[in-house]
């Protein structure tokens, strides 16, 4: 049981993480560096909302919206400029994670009040686990599902894949490539900050907190490749079963210097990542059913 919870709670934490990092980069080639600080965002909206006496779920809702916001302003203003510029794109977002980081500790000092983890705990054995951690696992299963259908089966998720595709074959019939641009960016951002507020009431709010989730989302990203549902899903699987299996034997730093080892040798190995496996044994069984035919 013990392992199971560690896995699910390391799931959570990869799939949730990333997935919005995930969307940008597989979508528009954008390589975020603010992403930790669109988490740390959401924190503090959602926790602002839920010491005020908002519930809790409607502050989180609120704070994912917000971040939203904040982001599609972001690639109005800044983001938008830098299109098909990926290293231009990189030196603007590690900026605006330090004016965002800064300017939350100027404007709120280095950390604030937060909230209790809801929902309590349960005991199985000698083992106590908490119903909330159990229950992000249930999100982040939740959000894979909606991203996909929201990809695979809305008007929006066709001219978003069109744009992923070929943007210039897109734009070509129609589709309106900057306004995907801005309204994915505007997506993974809300993601990020549907994230922080998830994660909120189980830490401690500091300006800090998004290096909390850089390097994980980071990794889990780079191994699965561009593909931001199948990539990340089997990237938050596997980092998770190695992550669970070192911490629970070894230690929390090992399990960190695991994850980072397994990436390392996985992305040598496939450099397209878990997207680029997948395609490939596609491709394969295509021509093989061919073959047949």
């Amino acid at each position: 049981m013990s392992y199971l919870y560690q896995f699910c709670n390391n799931f959570s934490f990869l799939i949730l993480s990333a997935i919005g990092l995930s969307i940008i980069f597989g979508m528009m080639g954008i390589i975020n560096l603010a992403h930790g600080e669109f988490i740390m965002l959401g924190a503090y909206i959602t926790t602002f909302l839920a010491t005020a006496g908002v519930p809790l779920p409607v502050a989180i809702l609120i704070g994912a919206l917000g971040t939203g916001v904040f982001g599609f302003l972001i690639d109005r203003l800044i983001i938008s400029h830098l299109y098909n510029r990926p290293l231009d794109s990189v030196v603007a977002t590690w900026g605006i994670s330090l004016i965002m980081c800064q300017g939350m500790r100027i404007l709120f000092g280095s950390s604030i009040p937060g909230t209790s983890t809801p929902l309590g705990s349960f005991s199985i054995g000698d083992g106590k686990y908490s119903v909330y951690r159990i229950l992000l696992a249930v999100i982040a299963l939740l959000v894979v599902v909606a991203v996909y259908f929201i990809f695979m089966h809305t008007k929006i998720g066709l001219h978003a894949r069109a744009t992923m595709q070929n943007s210039s074959i897109a734009s070509s019939m129609g589709v309106n490539s900057n306004k995907m641009y801005a309204l994915t960016f505007a997506f993974g951002s809300a993601l990020a900050g549907f994230c922080g507020g998830l994660y909120a009431p189980t830490m401690s709010i500091t300006p800090d907190i998004g290096s909390n989730f850089m390097m994980e989302s980071f990794v889990t990203v780079i191994v699965g490749g561009t593909n931001p549902l199948v990539g990340t899903v089997l990237s938050g699987g596997v980092l998770g079963l190695v992550r669970s299996f070192l911490e629970m034997n070894m230690g929390t730093f090992a399990g960190r210097v695991g994850l980072l080892v397994v990436a390392i040798l996985f992305i040598r190995l496939v450099p397209k990542g878990f997207s680029g496996l997948v395609d490939n044994i596609r491709k394969k069984m295509e021509v093989k059913k061919h073959a047949k035919n």
